[in-house]
């Protein structure tokens, strides 16, 4: 397939382009009186919907396909203090309406969206709380992903503890209980200290459950695979288009710490392979759009 069937997604925020997205915290929202804190986070929510069809139209406008939304779109929705269901929240129906016109938006102009939970987000923990906290932060998403039409809620598989095959095992038990419209959107990703995609791709082969790739994750945490040996392995995976991650190294290869990413994506650090791919390629690097830009230009894709 022609380069230009890749599709390269934002991840998250914006380095200079005006759209933000709202957030508090708990301690602050603690302050008033629990209807003064339903309507702040009900304002919360709904700018954020607004806002995030603004940055879909951004994406549409600037020719990137996909957008990586914000674990908190919806501010503390799953706090054990200040937590929420939408139906607790005033103008609950207008908040939805708004995020509906989201999912409208990117279905009629092919964005791709995703969402990427924060590291607390850990199935394989010994920890049983962990683990219940971790499955409502996935129905939150997944309830978020459903109206905006979002098709992956990636998440790394977690720590060792000691005992990888038992920790794998617990990721797979839990894996199991989750609801459908969860588990039809998640997904697994190779990390740069724990897990390689060999690791993985037993489970994934499982469970049915797409890896996202991370080549910069692979390359810090090598397995047999080669680059292209685990791309073609975790094509196998997906039953839909492949959503990968780039990012470079923030001081090059040769770094004592290569695990942290730069501003921009050095074009040497995209797998060949991928150029004759169609797939979707999350840009994981400090200078967000601008990167973007960077690196659809040196590839002659603007």
């Amino acid at each position: 397939m022609d380069k230009k069937m890749i599709r390269f997604g934002l991840c998250c925020i914006f380095k200079e382009h005006p759209i933000k997205f709202r957030k508090t915290t708990a301690k602050y929202l603690s302050k008033f009186s629990i209807d003064v804190q339903k309507k702040r986070l009900s304002d919360l929510c709904l700018t954020n919907a607004r806002n995030l069809l603004k940055a879909l139209e951004f994406c549409y406008h600037n020719k990137i396909g996909a957008f990586r939304i914000n674990s908190q779109i919806m501010p503390l929705k799953t706090h054990p203090d200040v937590g929420y269901d939408i139906d607790d929240l005033p103008g609950s129906d207008h908040i939805i309406k708004a995020f509906r016109a989201c999912g409208a938006y990117s279905l009629k102009n092919n964005i791709r969206t995703s969402f990427h939970p924060d590291q607390f987000i850990v199935l394989s923990s010994p920890n049983p709380n962990v683990v219940k906290r971790s499955v409502a932060e996935l129905n939150y998403q997944t309830q978020v992903a459903q109206w905006v039409n979002a098709d992956v809620i990636n998440i790394h598989a977690g720590g060792v503890y000691g005992d990888k095959p038992a920790a794998l095992k617990r990721l797979a038990q839990t894996i199991e209980t989750l609801d459908d419209p969860v588990r039809k959107r998640l997904t697994l990703e190779n990390d740069d200290k724990s897990y390689t995609p060999e690791d993985l791709f037993p489970v994934c082969h499982d469970m049915k459950i797409p890896l996202v790739y991370d080549v910069h994750h692979h390359r810090c945490l090598k397995d047999r695979f080669s680059i292209e040996q685990a791309t073609k392995r975790c094509v196998q995976t997906w039953d839909r288009e492949p959503l990968f991650h780039i990012s470079s190294p923030k001081d090059g290869w040769g770094a004592s710490n290569i695990r942290k990413h730069h501003d921009y994506i050095d074009k040497n650090d995209l797998p060949v392979i991928w150029l004759s791919m169609d797939i979707t390629i999350e840009v994981e690097a400090k200078a967000k759009e601008l990167a973007i830009r960077k690196l659809m230009k040196e590839l002659n894709m603007l």
